[in-house]
């Protein structure tokens, strides 16, 4: 039976804000309502004036979108404790209510990590939703449920590349998700979570971010070597010094436990013009 439910989140949040580009084979985001296939049925959130956000559906898909939107992850503390930092403090104070969106699988965050290794973002995420759409079936309005770490292990390594996923990590994929249950991982520590996925070829550090920021909801996490933070980096240098991935990684320690979230920021402020690039930041190793 469909229910609404009107959720305050804890903190500030925006929908507007962290759904802006998190439409996938899974869900879209338009007029300012998501529609996600969740737990094998259809879901939709919207925003209403006074920050509630009213998730209308069967009552599990209603629960898990509330988890996939973030609503009761309060990062207030992280708010605080860059608001005058050099590089996050105009972005944290402008995107404040920003959060990010999570998938509905950690099998699709794998999938996600694995897809958006070294090409554009837009050619990832095409990447993606061609293998979600051929490797679950679609459900009503077009949309597909997440995929499960069974879902892509049933395909062959020459199937998965036939549909354009690199044959390394076509491999690399079906080792992982025949190996165990992914969703497995949500009930393992970050750092025991990083040292098993880092044991797997095809997933380094930017991978495990991806990982634990989509797929489990973590924050301390970053995502090092992103070609974001590439770009922010290799500006405030003046376009001129090549920058490495452990430089990225020295960006975002300063960070802590919320290393996660502030990739977050640095992207999204990184685009809209928010990072200050003449901030004087020391990288240290």
């Amino acid at each position: 039976m469909s229910r609404e439910l009107g959720v305050r989140p804890r903190g500030p949040y925006s929908l507007a804000f962290s759904a802006r580009l998190s439409s996938d084979a899974t869900r879209t985001f338009r007029d300012g309502v998501m529609t996600a296939r969740v737990a094998g049925s259809v879901v939709r959130a919207r925003q209403s004036p006074d920050g509630t956000v009213w998730l209308r559906g069967e009552p599990a898909a209603v629960e898990r979108l509330r988890w996939i939107l973030a609503l009761d992850d309060d990062h207030s503390e992280f708010l605080r404790a860059v608001r005058s930092d050099p590089l996050l403090g105009r972005a944290s104070r402008e995107l404040r209510g920003l959060r990010p969106v999570r998938v509905g699988s950690v099998a699709q965050a794998v999938l996600r990590a694995l897809c958006g290794q070294l090409i554009e973002a837009k050619r990832a995420r095409r990447l993606e939703q061609k293998l979600i759409r051929a490797t679950t079936a679609a459900g009503p309005e077009g949309l597909h449920d997440a995929p499960t770490s069974a879902d892509l292990a049933r395909w062959s390594a020459a199937e998965l590349r036939a549909l354009g996923l690199h044959a390394r990590r076509a491999a690399a994929l079906l080792r992982i998700c025949r190996s165990f249950d992914l969703e497995r991982l949500h009930a393992s520590s970050t750092a025991a979570v990083a040292a098993r996925l880092e044991r797997e070829r095809c997933l380094g550090p930017w991978s495990v971010g991806v990982v634990c920021l989509q797929g489990l909801g973590r924050y301390e996490y970053g995502l090092v070597g992103d070609l974001g933070l590439v770009k922010l980096l290799t500006a405030m240098r003046g376009g001129g010094a090549r920058v490495e991935t452990g430089e990225t990684a020295a960006l975002l320690r300063p960070y802590g436990e919320w290393a996660g979230l502030a990739s977050i920021y640095l992207l999204a402020g990184y685009g809209r013009g928010l990072i200050p690039l003449d901030a004087d930041v020391t990288l240290a190793a």
